[in-house]
């Protein structure tokens, strides 16, 4: 007896994968406008950003005058900075020393100026205006205002404190001021984060502050309970910022004190400078240029690390 079997069915065809598909005429023409467009720009950061980031690696490592060829060394460069260079030793110290007091003095400073300028008060946009206008001012004309400013006798601050009787400092000739007085040019330019977090305190709905008001809570119980947490994200940005800035400190000590005296106010990037266009050291400068940008990271990274505990977004929802 024969056994029927069954005709085998045809093998079913492969539906066929969009992810394979050609991209259409349009989507080609597309991709080679946006390859034109953004050209410039990844042209300029090859050569302008990137190549010289990874030269200065290479240079780093080498003892190169910029005129004859890099002379390789190894790591002497980075066992030099570390273990022989007490002036770069100093120089760390008053980078980190300059951070540590400037980055928090400015952002409280710029969070008192924002809650005072976001009061109902009469000339309220022109006091906006004269608290922003310092951060419009270039580095370089603040650096020499405040070198007038500073001075030791005709100075309006040493005059200003003689009325109360008080013996006003060599700010900028007295190594244990010198600090103090680039940290109060640092603060004179607080307009900018004020700004931030003035429009953030604007874009805060009114109703928190109106259900607070019920509940009988206070005006400093609703700025730390409501106005603080929903500005936590422009406090942060402002301390990236302030971090990555107070490291890269320049001009204010180039202009007004050359880094003295004896390197009490020498910072880490006019150090950086001098070795690299003073004293053509091209290779000890990019070892120093790779230790900041190392230190830059690291807290940047440790910033971020510890932003989960205490920045508020709104579209986060924590357990």
């Amino acid at each position: 007896m024969s056994v029927l079997q069954k005709p085998t069915s045809a093998p079913a065809r492969e539906a066929p994968n969009p992810r394979k598909a050609r991209p259409s005429a349009m989507r080609r023409k597309e991709a080679r406008f946006f390859w034109l467009f953004i050209s410039p720009w990844i042209i300029g950061f090859v050569v302008f950003l990137l190549g010289p980031m990874l030269a200065s690696i290479y240079l780093s490592f080498t003892d190169w005058d910029s005129f004859t060829d890099p002379n390789w060394v190894g790591v002497a460069n980075y066992v030099r900075l570390f273990t022989e260079d007490e002036i770069f030793h100093k120089s760390l110290w008053n980078t980190f020393y300059f951070a540590f007091f400037s980055v928090p003095l400015g952002m409280a400073i710029a969070l008192f100026l924002a809650a005072l300028l976001n009061k109902q008060m009469k000339g309220r946009k022109l006091f906006r205006t004269l608290v922003y206008l310092p951060h419009l001012v270039p580095i370089v004309a603040v650096a020499l205002i405040f070198q007038m400013v500073l001075a030791p006798d005709s100075g309006p601050l040493n005059r200003f404190l003689a009325v109360f009787g008080i013996d006003g400092p060599a700010w900028l000739f007295e190594s244990d001021w010198v600090k103090p007085a680039i940290i109060l040019l640092s603060l004179w330019q607080a307009g900018g984060a004020t700004v931030l977090l003035l429009a953030g305190m604007k874009g805060i709905p009114q109703e928190f502050y109106e259900a607070a008001e019920i509940d009988g809570a206070s005006g400093i119980r609703q700025f730390w309970s409501i106005t603080f947490p929903q500005l936590t994200p422009i406090i942060f940005f402002n301390l990236i910022m302030g971090i990555i800035g107070a490291f890269q400190v320049f001009a204010q000590v180039y202009i007004l004190t050359q880094g003295g005296p004896d390197n009490a106010s020498q910072m880490v990037v006019p150090l950086l400078f001098n070795e690299a266009f003073r004293n053509y050291r091209m290779g000890y400068a990019s070892a120093i240029s790779w230790v900041l940008f190392l230190i830059v990271m690291a807290l940047t990274v440790l910033a971020f690390a510890t932003s989960r505990k205490w920045v508020f977004y709104e579209t986060e929802v924590k357990n």
